[in-house]
């Protein structure tokens, strides 16, 4: 008899957000997989399950992978669960499902919770289009141009992103998207839920007003209004200085008005400054 996998939803916080069909998979899997068995073992214990756990994560799943679809060939039926959601969505799994399609073995998905959709359904942003960017980079010039790559894309952007980087992902995003709808949710469906809604230097500076920033963090970005085009004709050094000289005039500072000008002309920072030295020269 062959065996099989089973991709099972688990809760994202509150752990009555878990199917009937998730709780009978798991009272009747020979074996369930986990990213951290200490975690599920929580889950299964609330709900009086004991059936055998295994490790598997991102540090050894391309040996557990191999060693997983042997046991299902030889007839056992196998859950995959992550820490909370749904498996494979920023969690371990791909070589899993791979490595089972590969051999023959059956994949049945059991759809359920997914921190990405719940905040999605709830932001106030458009459903229409979405798309969902995993965690930001954690190297600021790669997140800035991951940003600046999706930067006329013509959907609600979804992001998961960690409390100690949250800060400069928002000044990123004010930064390189400019002015646009944000919702941070955060550890949806636990009891301290919450759903700031403004712009990216609003969020931020409510943020940083805070003693620590805690919890899962699920972060919305609203769509392009238009897709920013670049002028037919690209301004010259002069056209430059006088554009960051006239913004000046406004009241802004140097580094405000090179920031305006550079987003005017959809120019870098580092171009428009460059360029204005020279002029002034």
């Amino acid at each position: 008899m062959s065996g099989a996998l089973y991709l099972v939803a688990t809760p994202i916080g509150n752990l009555e957000d878990i199917t009937l069909r998730a709780l009978r998979v798991l009272r009747e899997a020979d074996l369930i997989a986990c990213e951290d068995t200490r975690q599920t073992r929580k889950l299964l214990d609330h709900y009086g399950i004991h059936k055998p756990t295994i490790s598997y994560h991102e540090h050894n799943e391309q040996v557990r992978a191999e060693e997983l679809a042997e046991k299902m060939l030889a007839g056992l039926r196998i859950a995959l669960v992550c820490d909370a959601g749904t498996p494979l969505i920023s969690d371990p799994g791909y070589r899993l499902v791979r490595k089972a399609i590969e051999k023959g073995i059956p994949v049945e998905p059991l759809p359920g919770p997914s921190a990405l959709l719940a905040a999605l359904s709830a932001s106030g942003l458009p459903t229409d289009a979405f798309h969902f960017g995993g965690f930001l980079p954690s190297k600021p010039s790669a997140r800035r141009k991951l940003l600046a790559s999706l930067k006329d894309e013509q959907a609600t952007l979804v992001f998961y992103e960690a409390p100690h980087r949250i800060l400069e992902s928002l000044a990123d995003i004010e930064e390189v998207l400019g002015s646009r709808p944000v919702v941070l949710a955060r550890e949806i469906t636990k009891l301290h839920q919450e759903f700031l809604r403004g712009e990216a230097g609003q969020l931020r500076r409510e943020l940083a007003s805070r003693r620590g920033i805690k919890g899962e963090i699920t972060l919305l970005i609203g769509k392009a209004d238009r897709p920013a085009e670049r002028p037919a004709e690209v301004p010259g050094d002069e056209e430059l200085r006088q554009a960051v000289e006239s913004a000046m005039a406004q009241g802004l500072t140097r580094t405000e008005a090179i920031k305006k000008v550079a987003r005017q002309y959809n120019l870098a920072r580092s171009e428009v400054y460059a360029r204005v030295l020279d002029a002034a020269r």
